[in-house]
């Protein structure tokens, strides 16, 4: 999923994806609970927290957090996820740790230096470091595996590198008052919210719009089997190309951060796996690309957990 937001047509507007009845299929989480293991989640975003929900035996709430990026900072998620250690000791804790994401979309030197987040890469190194030299102290990485990785990469565009689709899509006799966009900087989720049998020629009109906008790189209908969306997703899918974002509806407020992910040139992320646990590879890299989906059927492969279900591979 290129996006964190999507339209929700019972209420009307776009919104985070931060419910917890947006997962809808059983997590690794659930799965463990059910063979009667402990887990804990150890979220520093809030839409994390709410999508998350209640699925995990212990939970913490993200604190303190910063007014605007609506995250703890990385110091106090890894706090937690010691004491959480501590009281606890859960068969599987998921950590998600902010700071790199939060000031990489904020780094006005993102195109040149990435100062900001390299800074940000640097603190968080030396907590994950932290963080293993304790389950070495305390005897536990004998037992255990660690993954450490990305959900997306960034990329960052410059104040005159920006797309709004909505004022086209408006100024069209087929498509005006009938289209939401769903901003993710990235990508465009494109919704078409007039009658059903427009719909086809309507999508038509959508991908032709966009495709003939400066800094688009593609406009895909959202049923491509490759894309492997469902309707939240919406109808069209409108990636940028490098070095451009998307700022819908309104060109110049929408979205002025200049780090942005959600279109192809985010893709790659890093992947690692460590861990003193006999079934962790140990001294490998490997040149294939991995992907999101490949963490849970990891996870699951490494509690002897079916995996036949995940579209991802497992990487033990």
């Amino acid at each position: 999923m290129p996006a964190n937001s999507v339209y929700d047509p019972a209420l009307g507007e776009v919104r985070d994806m931060d419910q917890a009845t947006d997962i809808l299929v059983a997590t690794v989480i659930e799965r463990l609970n059910r063979r009667g293991l402990t887990t804990g989640t150890v979220l520093s975003k809030e839409y994390l927290y709410g999508v998350f929900g209640e699925r995990a035996t212990h939970r913490w709430e993200p604190s303190p957090t910063l007014p605007i990026t609506e995250h703890a900072p990385d110091v106090f998620t890894m706090n937690a996820v010691s004491a959480m250690l501590d009281e606890f000791d859960p068969h599987l804790v998921f950590v998600n740790l902010g700071d790199i994401d939060r000031f990489g979309h904020a780094d006005l030197t993102g195109t040149t230096l990435q100062l900001t987040r390299r800074l940000a890469l640097a603190d968080t190194d030396l907590l994950v470091g932290q963080f293993v030299d304790d389950l070495k102290s305390s005897g536990r990485w004998e037992s255990s595996m660690v993954l450490v990785l990305a959900d997306h990469s960034m990329d960052w565009s410059s104040f005159d590198k920006v797309i709004s689709l909505q004022g086209s899509f408006d100024a069209d006799e087929l498509l005006a008052g009938n289209v939401v966009i769903a901003d993710n900087g990235g990508a465009d989720l494109v919704y078409w919210t007039g009658p059903e049998r427009d719909r086809a020629r309507a999508v038509k009109r959508i991908q032709e719009i966009a495709a003939g906008t400066e800094g688009v790189l593609k406009a895909w209908d959202r049923t491509a089997p490759w894309l492997r969306l469902g309707p939240n997703a919406g109808d069209v899918v409108v990636f940028c190309h490098a070095g451009w974002r998307f700022s819908d509806p309104d060109p110049l407020t929408s979205n002025p951060i200049p780090g942005n992910h959600g279109h192809p040139a985010t893709r790659p992320i890093p992947f690692f796996i460590g861990g003193g646990h006999p079934r962790v590879p140990q001294g490998v890299t490997r040149s294939t690309q991995a992907r999101t989906l490949d963490v849970a059927p990891t996870v699951a492969s490494f509690f002897g957990l079916s995996t036949a279900a995940y579209e991802g591979r497992a990487h033990l």
